[in-house]
């Protein structure tokens, strides 16, 4: 990591300051806040079952596709024979209702396409932002405009109804989870856009930039080398933040019908079959929805997690704080002692 990841401004002056120890300072400031700790080891867990899906299902000895009508009551409309909706060392989650497939095997591949579709989804944006913000602070007057209007027109439209109007009209043959990463990712982008384009436009006046300019480098000579690394806390920050938001657009869309079809597991189609089973087999709503809460929360706080360490600031508004306090409480004795 460059010092230019962690370069601040001094207070009045358009002079970087680099960070003291880069990335070592970056894994302190994360490792004194506990709640991202947690949420970071909770991630690594779930990163660790959608990858290694096929290898935990073949320890229960089940997969996602195969039914079990045998473990199914078809005279009470479906509901898995036995206790807890049908838990045993065979099932360990149980089975679902009507198919009896097993539900431990189709919760952790369900973990691989929501997580997958999700990072795949947030780094299409990224990589669009990155491009279209760089291009509008780095190009002429027309070109800053036409891009900058293109961009409020993608941020001004509603991401549930266009992705709900693409996802309907596309051919079902097209692969779903493919599908849906692009409709995010090409929807979404026009927020990182605006950030890249703000901090480009910040960089741009520093001396360093300048004096690359004057030594004869290029405009993308000059990205490239100079205003990328700069560009990079802002950029991770945002993209952590927007993981568990992309998380919780792809379960809606599978909830509403238009986004992973069976039999791909994924958790908002697993919610969408379960609505109507809470009651005779709550289970089956109860696991798929508290991964997805337990995702969702695990991302945010370390995403919030990784903004408060890659903030330059940070250290100092604490440190200014507990100078103050310091000072006041010295100031308090002296009248103390007078």
């Amino acid at each position: 990591m460059s010092e230019a990841l962690v370069a601040t401004q001094a207070p009045g002056t358009d002079t970087p300051v680099p960070g003291a120890s880069g990335a070592r300072s970056f894994w302190r400031r994360l490792r004194a806040q506990r709640a991202a700790l947690v949420a970071a080891v909770v991630v690594a867990l779930l990163v660790l079952v959608a990858l290694f899906a096929p290898l935990l299902t073949a320890l229960e000895g089940q997969d996602p596709t195969t039914y079990h009508p045998s473990l199914i009551d078809s005279a009470r409309g479906g509901v898995p024979v036995g206790s807890f909706g049908g838990m045993s060392a065979h099932h360990w989650l149980g089975v679902e209702p009507q198919t009896g497939r097993d539900l431990f095997a189709r919760l952790v591949y369900g973990a691989r396409v929501s997580l997958g579709v999700a990072l795949a989804a947030t780094v299409v944006q990224v990589v669009i932002g990155i491009t279209i913000g760089v291009a509008a602070a780095l190009g002429s007057r027309w070109v800053d405009q036409l891009l900058s209007r293109v961009t409020d027109i993608i941020v001004a439209m509603p991401l549930m109804i266009m992705s709900l109007a693409l996802l309907a009209i596309v051919p079902s043959s097209f692969p779903r989870p493919v599908l849906v990463t692009l409709v995010i990712g090409l929807i979404a982008w026009g927020n990182i856009a605006k950030i890249v384009r703000a901090q480009t436009l910040t960089l741009k006046g520093l001396d360093y930039v300048s004096a690359a300019r004057l030594s004869g480098w290029g405009t993308w000579r000059i990205a490239r080398r100079e205003l990328l690394p700069g560009l990079a806390a802002p950029v991770i920050t945002y993209a952590a933040l927007l993981v568990p938001i992309n998380i919780s657009v792809e379960a809606a869309l599978s909830f509403l019908g238009v986004g992973v079809k069976p039999p791909t597991p994924s958790w908002g189609q697993m919610l969408t079959a379960a609505d109507v089973w809470y009651q005779a087999a709550p289970q089956y709503l109860l696991f798929p929805a508290g991964a997805l809460f337990v995702t969702v929360l695990a991302l945010t706080v370390l995403g919030d997690g990784v903004r408060t360490a890659l903030d330059p600031r940070a250290a100092s508004r604490l440190r200014v704080g507990a100078g103050r306090r310091r000072g006041a409480g010295t100031g308090s004795g002296k009248g103390a002692d007078a």
